[in-house]
């Protein structure tokens, strides 16, 4: 069995240059060595995961700060009127009411009329053609729309439980 010496085990230290010029040659290779490895390779400083939790927080803080100042501008802009007076509320306005073109399918309540709306469409993905039909309830003041009549309807305020639409005209009479 081969003998160990005694400073086996101890650390190995580097040995110092032996010269000036081989001292200045090593600081030289030891500077070019960071940049010879790449650019992603250059040192950072070390910083602790708070600091970084706390470096995002501040950003996460800022960022809301100037979303928050945003949106005040933005509703300060739409309140204010070219002369600068806040506008006044606005007072009801009716939107445009849905005109339904279809068949009366029921006449049999009294001043009511079930007429079915038949819509076809391209499907998105299949491209098929897709029939689809709704039944509405419509007000018909006067009685006119018989079964199979082609009506026009408009939507209207609840005048009923299912009632939503109103009788507008009889497009075409039934044979």
């Amino acid at each position: 069995m081969a003998e160990t010496p005694d400073n086996a085990h101890a650390p190995i230290e580097p040995d110092a240059p032996a010269t000036e010029s081989d001292a200045i040659q090593t600081e030289a290779v030891a500077a070019a060595a960071p940049a010879a490895i790449g650019p992603r390779a250059r040192a950072r400083p070390q910083r602790s995961p708070e600091e970084r939790q706390a470096d995002r927080d501040a950003e996460r803080a800022a960022k809301a700060r100037r979303r928050r100042e945003g949106r005040a501008q933005a509703r300060a802009k739409v309140r204010a009127t070219p002369s600068g007076e806040p506008t006044p509320p606005r007072e009801h306005v009716a939107g445009t009411q849905k005109v339904r073109q279809g068949v009366v399918i029921s006449d049999k309540a009294d001043k009511t009329i079930t007429v079915r709306i038949d819509t076809a469409r391209r499907h998105r993905r299949y491209a098929k053609i897709v029939r689809t039909s709704q039944t509405l309830h419509a007000h018909d003041e006067r009685n006119d729309a018989r079964t199979g009549d082609t009506v026009t309807v408009r939507e209207a305020r609840p005048l009923s439980r299912s009632k939503r639409w109103r009788l507008v005209s009889v497009v075409e009479r039934a044979r």
